[in-house]
């Protein structure tokens, strides 16, 4: 796969770091996009190890920062001529932590979930454009089977910090309602992009292993947990194999706009009323459907004006508004 370029970011562990080294072995060229260059490049050598492919590339960005993210955005168009793949894998989610804001006073893990891939979507669409086949493609989780519960919502006035002081904070809650947002702008990006021939597609993922090194970071009580979850949760392979199935493969080479589960198999809305007990349990535990809630027009329509106010950069954004 000669000259097709996928963007990779949180490449350096994880699901991120199986998926590039898949896509390398694949022979694509792959941008590593990750904030510790430190780690990172020891990352890099293994994947060009194993790999056998060079053409794996190292470049810095945190995903919470709109400055890192401006900056990583113009190097990349300085060094590559277009972006085939690209694959917003980095997340935040670190249980016990205080309401903390971003670099441009956002509440940090909305800022690194969500609007961070929406402003390196929108400063790259021109590069995605010039690909024959462009992807989009954004790491789910099924913590969002939350919004089952019809009283469950995205929270929009405590962003910015405005009742940090005076609300409870639970980032578990705010990890929740981030990656709803994250498949309600897949959906969005769908309908807005689709005319440029672009494929946008998110998938649930159950669970990811947790390297050593990520659970040093999780407070001391947390550990226990994820330790037992290890036992139970896939190798990242697992969903490594699915990012580049979804991405490449000529199955789905026309679908976009999806959610898909670990089966490979394209998730429906549930039903527009409560089920009763049993049939929500079976909802819940399952895998073929996702909550209404991912579907109500006036909230996308809401988070996406708000992506384009908060990442404020209407000269790129003011063709992107519906």
């Amino acid at each position: 796969m000669q000259n097709r370029n996928v963007i990779i970011t949180g490449a350096n562990s994880g699901i991120g770091k199986a998926s590039a080294l898949k896509f390398a072995t694949e022979g694509y060229n792959i941008i590593m996009a990750c904030r510790d260059m430190v780690f990172s490049r020891n990352v890099q050598k293994e994947i060009i190890d194993i790999s056998k492919n060079k053409n794996v590339y190292l470049m810095q960005v945190d995903m919470s920062s709109f400055n890192s993210i401006r900056t990583f955005c113009s190097e990349y168009k300085s060094k590559f001529e277009k972006v085939d793949i690209l694959i917003h894998n980095a997340a935040y989610f670190n249980h016990g932590e205080k309401y903390q804001l971003s670099p441009d006073h956002i509440e940090l893990t909305f800022a690194t979930n969500v609007f961070g891939p929406f402003l390196m979507t929108t400063l790259l669409l021109d590069h995605l454009k010039k690909s024959d086949e462009p992807k989009i493609f954004h790491a789910g989780s099924n913590i969002i089977k939350h919004f089952f519960d019809l009283k469950t919502k995205i929270i929009f006035d405590n962003l910015q910090g405005e009742f940090k002081d005076s609300r409870s904070h639970s980032v578990y809650k705010m990890y929740c309602q981030s990656k709803m947002a994250l498949l309600m702008l897949t959906f969005k990006m769908a309908e807005m992009f689709k005319d440029d021939g672009i494929k946008v597609n998110a998938l649930q993922i159950n669970g990811a292993k947790m390297s050593k090194r990520m659970i040093k970071k999780v407070k001391p009580w947390w550990r226990p947990i994820t330790w037992v979850q290890n036992l139970f949760i896939p190798p990242t392979s697992y969903m490594a194999n699915n990012y580049f199935e979804i991405c490449t493969s000529d199955t789905f080479q026309h679908v976009t706009g999806k959610l898909f589960n670990d089966k490979l198999e394209i998730m429906q809305v549930a039903p527009n009323e409560y089920p009763g007990f049993f049939k929500q349990v079976k909802r819940v535990l399952g895998s073929s459907f996702y909550p209404t809630y991912a579907n109500k027009k006036d909230v996308m329509d809401q988070l996406w004006e708000l992506s384009i106010e908060l990442t404020n950069d209407h000269s790129i954004h003011s063709t992107l508004k519906s």
